[in-house]
């Protein structure tokens, strides 16, 4: 690991610690403890923390956090910057005692009781009471200590503000379809509607400052006790967003952003957002990401770097055609490095969090040696390295690179337990070279063997699925595997994003089984 020394990133290194590190990851609207409103909140994550720490784990990696409007999906983003008032702890805002609304919190306390977060209602609840709740202290809450220099030192927080209410005003209705008043994006328009919206306004306003101090607190909290919070950045954003209103000139609407066809997805994937306006972005010094990686430095030690692959090019989709129908941007290939190590100078330089890549599908020869020249992990899938190119059997994951993040599975994978099951050609090859006798149901011995697996790996990082934990005790998960999916990529699925963990945190932090399990795992000798 000497030539690390000679990256961009080695003083973040140093900071975070140049060690192997073990955590979970999860999507915070998956949790839930017993004071929580049907979805996860910030404060659910205290006795994560708690957990994480007797159990040897020092990260804790959560789904994106960014408010999504009215679509459950994490990555489809509405602010890239401004957090989902839906997290909030509804429990720990100040003066609630002293209110009425203490009754209907916990009557809303029954939404967790569903197998699945019920986002649509679970919205439609928290918003009503939140402004209820500033109606009855309106006064009190915008006089904060710190709110005013919150307001003042987040410029983006107003446009998101507007947005967000003139989204209200219009029924939802996507802005570009909104009256030309709305659109007229100068000085001379804004003021007025600013000025005529001032109590919504300082309404979002508000939410995202105390989104701010809850979500800062459990960073604070996490770091006292050694654990490491990894946030998640996706690298593009909702075509009907308040960033691609306020700023057009970076966003190109004509085409939109997908993903090739490769193994898993012969078609291709169509994901509906915009593609950049790269010379636009470079004028203006990178500001767009300068920006969001700035706010997430708040909350985060660590970040995903969701789709490292486009930041050397993006699959671009004219209307009305189908995925596998796009094309490269830039197409010519000689480009792609100059493109991605241009980017990651600026985003490394312009904050303190540490990128850990996310460099899955069809892999450019580029990238790996590019990611290896800034000191950046990527991420390895177990069950996807393999020598394709030979056999077919799976790499030993002791001949990982240290440069890499090793897991079982991710948010959008089939579950360990269903890939055993569902792909049996692949789980075959994986059995014959550990000498098993393959069957559809994997067993408690085969689960514990690949989690240590993961964890032994050369990988700096080891960070699996919360989920894929809390398999080893059958009452803390579905009978059903396919209820532990938590996203299918390409599709429209109303079980999509709506994932619950079965058991609250408090009953997953106090079940003994799970940690003498975990024991296994966490202070497990290689012995193969």
């Amino acid at each position: 690991m000497s030539s690390l020394q000679e990256t961009p990133t080695y003083p973040i290194w140093n900071r975070i610690g140049l060690r192997p590190h073990f955590g979970v990851a999860l999507p915070l609207s998956a949790l839930h403890s017993q004071k929580s409103c049907g979805i996860g909140e910030f404060l659910d994550l205290l006795p994560l923390i708690d957990w994480c720490q007797e159990v040897k784990m020092d990260v804790i990696q959560l789904l994106p956090l960014n408010d999504t409007g009215q679509d459950p999906s994490p990555y489809n983003a509405i602010s890239s910057k401004a957090l989902s008032p839906l997290f909030l702890s509804l429990h720990a805002l100040p003066w609630l005692d002293q209110s009425p609304l203490e009754t209907k919190l916990k009557e809303m306390q029954a939404l967790n009781s569903s197998s699945k977060v019920a986002f649509s209602e679970v919205r439609t609840e928290k918003m009503l009471f939140l402004s209820a709740y500033y109606e009855c202290y309106q006064e009190q809450l915008l006089s904060l200590p710190g709110y005013q220099e919150f307001i003042d030192q987040n410029a983006w927080i107003k446009p998101y503000a507007l947005f967000k209410v003139l989204k209200d005003k219009t029924g939802q209705v996507h802005y570009l379809f909104w009256p030309g008043e709305y659109k007229d994006l100068s000085p001379a328009s804004l003021k007025p509607l600013y000025d005529k919206y001032a109590k919504e306004l300082s309404f979002y306003c508000l939410l995202q400052y105390l989104c701010y101090l809850q979500l800062t607190r459990v960073k604070q909290i996490a770091n006292q006790q050694g654990i490491l919070l990894k946030g998640d950045i996706p690298i593009l954003i909702s075509p009907d967003s308040a960033d691609v209103w306020s700023e057009p000139e970076f966003f190109n609407l004509e085409l939109s952003a997908g993903a090739p066809p490769d193994l898993y997805n012969p078609q291709g994937q169509y994901w509906g957002f915009p593609i950049f306006h790269w010379d636009a972005m470079k004028k203006s010094g990178f500001s767009w990401w300068k920006a969001k990686l700035a706010y997430a430095g708040h909350f985060y030690d660590l970040y995903r770097m969701d789709h490292v692959l486009g930041l050397f090019r993006l699959w671009a989709i004219p209307p009305g055609l189908a995925a596998d129908k796009g094309w490269f941007i830039p197409s010519e290939e000689s480009l792609w490095g100059l493109r991605a190590e241009e980017l990651l100078q600026v985003l490394i330089a312009s904050s303190p969090m540490l990128p850990i890549a996310e460099d899955l599908g069809t892999v450019p020869p580029i990238v790996r040696p590019t990611l290896e020249k800034f000191g950046l992990c990527g991420t390895k899938v177990l069950r996807w390295e393999r020598h394709w190119e030979g056999d077919g059997s799976f790499i030993d994951p002791a001949s990982f690179s240290p440069l890499s993040m090793t897991c079982l599975s991710t948010h959008d994978s089939p579950t360990l337990e269903q890939w055993w099951r569902d792909f049996p050609k692949e789980a075959k090859v994986y059995a014959l070279q550990k000498n098993w006798t393959y069957s559809p149901k994997i067993t408690h011995e085969q689960r514990i063997d690949f989690l240590i697996r993961s964890h032994q790996s050369q990988s700096l990082f080891h960070i699996n699925l919360l989920s894929e934990y809390l398999a080893l005790v059958p009452e803390l998960v579905s009978s059903n595997p396919d209820e532990e999916r938590i996203n299918i990529p390409g599709t429209i699925n109303a079980s999509n994003w709506t994932y619950r963990f079965r058991r609250s945190i408090e009953e997953i932090a106090q079940n003994a089984f799970l940690k003498k399990e975990m024991q296994k795992i966490t202070w497990s000798k290689r012995t193969d």
